[in-house]
């Protein structure tokens, strides 16, 4: 095998700021849309976000229509819908306003909208076919309301497979949004429960990104087209992972507890953004690959304050559910990156004797700490797994090619049925 040796850089325009949003007409105008789409869900769509959208519309005269049927945690039915409206409205391009729900829902509406295929050729191998995306799709603008995903900065489009009880997506740089209009206005009225899921996401983002494989690992592609999305850690990537890593463990929980807290709003928006750049392109790992059947197997937990008519296990937390477990199986394989992850979260290194027996389990519990703060349920247990599920959590993990092959250590079956037991209880 020829490995790999360069590294493709992608990232959307951002602009950031609090006011932003109002500048999304001016925007089109100026990439000469004169008839868009505007993606959200029925919860935002009274909200104040959605409105400033609509008055900049109306305001610089871009015609729009409004399409807010996106499902919280989309589903690859709710992603059809979306490709059938976005297909019949001859549009000249989108905007999502929303969390990563909303955003992800758009860029896949654009992409079949634009290149119209089998709804699995463009699904991650092994579940679909892999198909890379032709060519560049219309263009998107997006503006997150949550501090979590940093879906304005990647080409991942995530949903749930119903029949198949798990999660996959389509990942390809094409599907970038052409700008990302980061408001920190847009998240107050996130209910607390998001903030901590969504800050979650942002702190597993980039602490599994600086701690996936390195981009030398990987296979070398026979095309420059091939060539993933998620590429490994990389020195730039680990750049953004750290600072998000550092603004994340400064500000989620004050975020959490205090909603009027600006400053700490905006740093975990940043935040997101970037440890989106990071994520982006390196990637992430076993935390996010077992969380695609947690979030998919879901029987009937529903969070306090989510105004949803379906059972649901936010992304974040079932990524974080999975995070202590993880890290203590991992950091063995590159121990410097997880110590330091687990400095950057606060945690006192002076004691450390045995860097490779120590770093996961020190990071670990830092991370804990953190969960406990924000009150994040205590393990999978918590939302209704027991043993008996472990052994279809498994097989829901295994599919996940695309992000699981970038652990730093390789997990098979057996070891996927020892993380799943061990993050039944988190503490």
């Amino acid at each position: 095998m020829q490995k790999e040796y360069a590294v493709q850089m992608a990232a959307s325009n951002l602009r950031f700021g609090a006011g932003v949003t109002k500048e999304v007409g001016m925007d089109c105008v100026d990439l000469g849309l004169k008839r868009v789409a505007v993606f959200t869900d029925q919860n935002l769509r009274p909200l104040q976000p959605v409105r400033l959208v609509i008055e900049a519309l109306k305001r610089e005269g871009v015609e729009f229509e409004i399409y807010d049927e996106v499902r919280v945690e989309p589903t690859d039915l709710s992603i059809q819908a979306a490709i059938s409206f976005a297909q019949a409205g001859n549009f000249d391009g989108y905007i999502a306003v929303g969390g990563g729900s909303v955003i992800d829902t758009t860029k896949a509406a654009n992409l079949y909208a634009s290149y119209p295929d089998d709804f699995y050729a463009y699904i991650n191998a092994p579940i679909g076919l892999g198909k890379p995306v032709p060519g560049p799709v219309r263009p998107l603008i997006a503006i997150p309301t949550t501090a979590g995903t940093g879906s304005e900065t990647t080409g991942v489009a995530i949903m749930d497979l119903t029949e198949r009880h798990a999660k996959s997506g389509i990942a390809h740089r094409y599907l970038k949004p052409i700008l990302g209009l980061v408001d920190p206005e847009n998240t107050r009225s996130m209910p607390p429960v998001i903030a901590a899921a969504s800050g979650l996401d942002v702190l597993c983002h980039a602490v599994e990104s600086y701690t996936a494989i390195p981009f030398t690992d990987r296979p070398r592609p026979e095309r420059p087209i091939m060539r993933p999305a998620y590429q490994g850690n990389n020195p730039i990537s680990d750049i953004w992972s750290l600072k998000a890593i550092e603004l994340t463990a400064q500000n989620i929980v004050k975020a959490y507890k205090n909603p009027d807290d600006d400053e700490a709003r905006f740093n975990m928006i940043l935040a997101s953004s970037m440890a989106g750049m990071g994520f982006g392109n390196a990637g992430v790992h076993l935390c996010h690959g077992m969380s695609y059947p947690v979030s998919g197997m879901v029987k009937s937990y529903q969070p306090d304050d989510i105004n949803v008519d379906h059972p649901i296990i936010p992304h974040g937390m079932s990524v974080i559910l999975n995070a202590p477990a993880v890290f203590r199986f991992t950091g063995v394989a590159c121990p410097e990156r997880h110590l330091k992850a687990a400095e950057v979260l606060g945690a006192d290194i002076t004691s450390v004797n045995d860097i490779k027996a120590e770093a996961g389990s020190l990071l670990a519990d830092q991370i804990i700490k953190i969960m406990q703060q924000l009150d994040v349920p205590n393990g999978l247990s918590a939302v209704g797994y027991t043993d008996d599920d472990i052994p279809a959590l498994v097989a829901g993990t295994l599919p996940q090619h695309r992000v699981t092959k970038l652990s730093p250590r390789p997990a098979d079956a057996d070891d996927l049925e020892l993380l799943f037991k061990d993050a039944m209880v988190a503490w």
